[in-house]
């Protein structure tokens, strides 16, 4: 175990402007190109502030390499596993946009899979000098899968077996979309996000190296569409808070539906693979 303790309290700053281009890309993703907006929605702060690196600074993996502002674990496996925001104003196209970024903590866990390092960072995002956004990020940092890395196992594209139904608890919906994800989808999004992490488009590498049973669909897309329909069916609410959490990958080969448990003031937000399993939990609160 390596001690990071002097990573804790490391800042960077970025700046930006929130002009339209990205906003316009991730509509047509949602199948919403075209549409007039007032305001930036919910979650689309991830399309700014890219890193943009020469390509000889990136990883293995497709990521820059770590060491500059994020610590420099040496575990390869890295998913983006939850957060916790806070909106504060809105934000508007062509605003200047700055990003205060700071690490908070870098903790080392053994799990059942393994040894996990979590780093969380938090981002104060302004908009215009104002503050709108205050975001924490939680990192994980995983092993590699010993016995897959390097080999052509078989045991990569088996997918895993679900539990049997009647073993799940029941679950209220205010609503059950669905979001059919190919490809295409997973290229455009790692596109419009500048984001060359392999495991979502990269398929040996994901199940060669990294162990995966196919691609995995990005954390922050799944994200992005909890708060995306929740706006769909209830666009009178406004949201005050969302904290979200990994829980089980989605695969480009699932089926999954987007959940949503509305109440006055609250609500639980969820992903949920086609035989019932949660993939993505998430609470949200309402002004």
């Amino acid at each position: 175990m390596n001690n990071f303790e002097a990573w804790i309290g490391k800042k960077e700053v970025y700046h930006d402007v929130c002009n339209d281009k990205p906003i316009g890309m991730m509509q047509a993703l949602l199948n919403q190109y075209g549409q007039p907006i007032d305001e930036l929605p919910l979650l689309f702060h991830w399309l700014y502030f890219l890193p943009v690196v020469n390509q000889s600074e990136l990883a293995e993996d497709g990521h820059p390499h770590k060491g500059s502002f994020l610590p420099p674990i040496p575990f390869p496996k890295r998913m983006w596993a939850g957060g916790r925001l806070k909106f504060h104003a809105p934000i508007r196209v062509n605003q200047q946009l700055r990003r205060e970024s700071e690490i908070l903590n870098v903790e080392f866990k053994q799990g059942r899979s393994g040894d996990l390092y979590f780093v969380t960072v938090q981002h104060s995002i302004f908009a215009d000098d104002v503050l709108a956004i205050v975001e924490e990020h939680d990192i994980v940092y995983r092993e590699a899968t010993s016995n897959l890395q390097n080999k052509g196992s078989t045991q990569a594209s088996e997918k895993p077996k679900a539990p049997e139904r009647s073993e799940l608890p029941a679950k209220n919906y205010s609503y059950k979309k669905s979001y059919p994800v190919t490809t295409p989808t997973l290229f455009r999004y790692s596109a419009l996000t500048f984001n060359g992490h392999k495991i979502h488009y990269d398929r040996s590498y994901c199940t060669q190296i990294e162990g995966y049973p196919g691609l995995v669909v990005h954390g922050p897309l799944l994200a992005t569409l909890l708060l995306h329909f929740l706006t769909q069916e209830y666009p009178d609410k406004q949201v005050e808070s969302f904290e979200f959490r990994a829980v089980k990958p989605v695969f480009d080969f699932n089926e999954f539906y987007v959940c949503g448990d509305i109440q006055e003031q609250d609500g639980e937000l969820w992903i949920e693979h086609v035989d019932g399993q949660t993939a993505m939990q998430a609470k949200v609160s309402f002004k």
